[in-house]
């Protein structure tokens, strides 16, 4: 099985693992508990906290959530009432949480998307004003890989007098997270970690109120005992994210380089190539049945759009937002790739795509 969804799930790093091991064998304090196992637990989940705080602004706080979702639900549903603002772009987990305040009378904006994927500056100038309680944007989009103009969001959300919230799942420990984002949701299965456990940074000053009530072990108030396991896993994966970048930015951009020329002509790409994250390859073929592609190609993991919306009948919200017809949106397909993708693998499996493409019209 060649693996190539690394926008769903990335592999679990053997470090990652390795640091996960003793927690899930023999070392099963609770983190929260005052005993000598337990503080030693609670060590444990610190040096993870700081790993990760190591890829993120200073003069903030990573409470550990159990993934990004929850992250986004907390930020979005935590901050006080007032009008939102967001991309009609964004991952459901921020779309579906800002409808579920707009049926309780909050309003609402989605701003909108050139074809390059890239959010209209102007539409969001005219719509961040005081009374905005919130600016939500993606910084690499999940299904197409357009990196957003965070810092621009930034100084209009500054305008606003509004927290700006960075969805920074696929960016983070990738692309350099911008310094005046004030809420940021990341996620360990996404930079080779385990699944299960995400974190909301959240800049000092800033209030939330809890998503979740109960014990408030994790400040500013999100309650539940800690996993030491995921947290030293999400710990780790994160250590190697800050020390491999260099090397796993040159190795993604030959993965890249690579697709493209074995590709050949026929193949357009979705959204923008400059403003772009190489390890998220958005493409389509003009009148592709991509569900015999799929059928066809039973040993390569890819990705007719984004694992949330799997088998939801619906075509990519992301794509039909830059301008593709139903048609162009269903006639398209997610290579992801990384830090374990090689290059032979790589080159086999497209070569294997295009071979499939090409025998849909004999």
């Amino acid at each position: 099985m060649t693996y190539l969804d690394y926008q769903a799930t990335t592999p679990l790093a053997p470090e990652a693992l390795a640091a996960m091991l003793p927690w899930l064998e023999s070392q099963h304090a609770n983190p929260h508990s005052p005993h000598r196992e337990g503080r030693r637990a609670k060590a444990a989940v610190e040096v993870a906290r700081d790993q990760i705080a190591a890829l993120l602004p200073p003069g903030g706080r990573v409470a550990f959530t159990s993934g990004a979702t929850e992250a986004l639900n907390w930020a979005i549903k935590g901050t006080a009432p007032g009008d939102i603002v967001t991309i009609g772009t964004e991952h459901a987990a921020v779309l579906d949480s800002v409808a579920a305040l707009e049926s309780d009378k909050r309003v609402v904006t989605r701003l909108p998307v050139s074809a390059n994927g890239i959010v209209k500056y102007d539409a969001a100038f005219d719509v961040a004003m005081p009374g905005v309680s919130l600016i939500a944007a993606m910084l690499v989009n999940n299904e197409i890989g357009v990196v957003q103009p965070i810092e621009d969001l930034s100084v209009l959300a500054d305008f606003a007098g509004a927290p700006l919230l960075c969805d920074a799942v696929q960016g983070f420990g990738r692309v350099p997270i911008p310094s005046g984002c004030d809420l940021i949701a990341i996620s360990a299965h996404k930079i080779h970690g385990p699944k299960g456990i995400g974190a909301l940074w959240i800049r000092d000053g800033v209030d939330l109120a809890p998503l979740m009530h109960g014990g408030g072990q994790e400040a500013p108030g999100r309650s539940g005992t800690l996993s030491p396991a995921l947290c030293a896993g999400f710990g780790v994966a994160a250590q190697l994210m800050a020390e491999r970048k260099d090397e796993d930015a040159a190795h993604i951009d030959r993965l890249w380089s690579l697709a493209l020329d074995r590709l050949g002509p026929g193949w357009t790409i979705n959204g923008s190539t400059e403003h772009r994250y190489h390890g998220n390859l958005n493409l389509r073929r003009a009148n592709l049945d991509v569900n015999r592609l799929m059928s066809d190609l039973r040993d390569i993991a890819f990705s007719a759009g984004s694992a949330c919306a799997s088998g939801s009948g619906r075509s990519s919200h992301v794509l039909r937002a830059i301008g593709l017809t139903e048609a162009q949106a269903r006639s398209s397909i997610r290579l992801g790739f990384g830090r374990y993708t090689t290059e032979t693998e790589l080159r086999d499996a497209v070569d294997a795509i295009v071979a499939a493409t090409e025998a849909q019209w004999p």
